[in-house]
């Protein structure tokens, strides 16, 4: 079984679309959803930990190397997808989206046209999630990344259309996305949020789509 696991919240008062941007890191609150989203898999038979290359991805993984006693490994498959609006406040209502310059860039949601194509970011995160589960053979492993790559691989696997709405993901801070496998075969998919007391506390959750 391949654990896929999206971070818990950031750090971010000016509520920007942080995606690749270095630096941002995990909130306090964040670091308590990492360490109850690890303490929910205690027990368990995780051998291998790996996560994207990006801070809050790497913060949110150290609970689970610690618990199961391996170092976190590396996979820039796992990475927050590329966006053009990265950098920018782009909330409905206000922001970036109310530009007509960045109108254009909107034209198509079915790609889409504002970021990384939807087949590439399901393509790497496939990648990804194999190369976990070579790595953890016969065991488990725990793959740490972001929202819309998670739900992405998710649709992906589950033979859905990849373009979706944002605001129906099913990919809540620190929310585990687990892929049974029978040998290489994947045969299903479950979903569980171990940190949902912790997200209801969250200033910042409503903001944290595509984070």
């Amino acid at each position: 079984m391949v654990h896929v696991l999206r971070h818990g919240e950031v750090h971010n008062p000016a509520r920007i679309l942080y995606g690749r941007i270095a630096g941002y890191k995990l909130s306090t609150l964040g670091e308590q959803m990492a360490e109850v989203a690890a303490q929910s898999l205690e027990g368990r038979d995780v051998t291998y930990v790996v996560a994207s290359p990006l801070e809050r991805a790497q913060q949110t993984a150290e609970p689970f190397g610690k618990l199961f006693a391996t170092q976190v490994a590396v996979d820039d498959d796992l990475i927050e997808s590329e966006n053009f609006f990265e950098g920018k406040v782009v909330s409905v209502g206000d922001g970036a989206l109310r530009d007509p310059r960045n109108w254009w860039r909107l034209r198509d949601p079915f790609t889409p046209s504002w970021g990384e194509p939807y087949r590439m970011i399901a393509k790497r995160m496939f990648t990804a999630l194999h190369a976990a589960r070579v790595k953890a053979q016969g065991h488990e492993a725990v793959c740490v990344s972001h929202q819309l790559p998670i739900w992405t691989l998710r649709r992906y696997a589950e033979g859905k259309r990849l373009w979706h709405d944002p605001r129906r993901r099913q990919c809540a801070l620190a929310s585990l996305t687990s892929f049974h496998f029978e040998g290489s075969k994947l045969v299903g998919v479950g979903y569980d949020e171990p940190a949902a007391a912790l997200i209801a506390q969250s200033a910042t959750a409503a903001q944290a789509k595509g984070a």
